[in-house]
């Protein structure tokens, strides 16, 4: 092998980035965690309420991040963030049993190479973090929610952490991806459309759907 080439193999920086739902997880942990948190009966209530917002996504008329940010702020606008919080901290144990073994091992794997792990998702960072502590992966970008005084807005303070946005997080977290994305080799796992520009720019994306 060539010297040069070699240097830049042993100096390069290995990330291995993970979509959340579907790709982690079988179900969408945004759902997930709206049943976890106000019960089977107001979670089907709610979404009755919302339908009309729904079938405008659908219709394509609603962006996703549009319809997502009314129902989060149907069912949690208003809630004091430390009640939020401790949901979102007592939800990593219903995480534990949404998790796709065969995706884990991948994690794993990458684990034992020695990779940096980065979760990147378009649910809501509180309640990946608490699960991701306990699998000692220090890296998550998610949708961010806005708190004032205390209590949740119902809004965003991020965009939705979708398509584009999931490439903007990683550079956000490595900035110099930029203008040194030479120096990093990036191994990305993904399931639907919004992963789509994050496998395109990794150096290996694979679908897991």
């Amino acid at each position: 092998m060539d010297i040069y080439i070699l240097f830049n193999t042993l100096c390069m920086i290995n990330l291995a980035v993970f979509d959340f739902d579907g790709t982690i997880t079988r179900k969408d942990s945004f759902l997930e965690f709206i049943r976890f948190s106000h019960g089977t009966a107001l979670f089907t209530g709610g979404f009755a309420m919302m339908s009309p917002y729904l079938l405008l996504w659908k219709l394509g008329i609603l962006k996703n991040g549009n319809v997502k940010q009314r129902v989060f702020g149907w069912f949690f606008k208003g809630m004091d963030y430390g009640r939020f919080q401790e949901l979102a901290d007592r939800f990593k144990h219903r995480i534990s049993h949404m998790v796709r073994s065969d995706v884990m091992e991948k994690l794993k794997e990458h684990v034992l190479q020695g990779d940096q792990i980065i979760i990147i998702s378009a649910s809501v960072e509180n309640w990946i973090r608490p699960w991701a502590k306990q699998q000692q992966i220090k890296m998550v970008a998610g949708t961010e929610i806005e708190v004032k005084d205390g209590v949740l807005t119902g809004r965003f303070s991020s965009d939705n952490c979708y398509g584009i946005e999931k490439v903007n997080r990683l550079i956000r977290l490595f900035p110099d991806l930029s203008s040194q994305r030479n120096k990093y080799h990036i191994t990305a796992y993904g399931d639907s459309n919004g992963d789509k520009e994050l496998l395109a720019y990794a150096n290996k994306g694979h679908y897991v759907g």
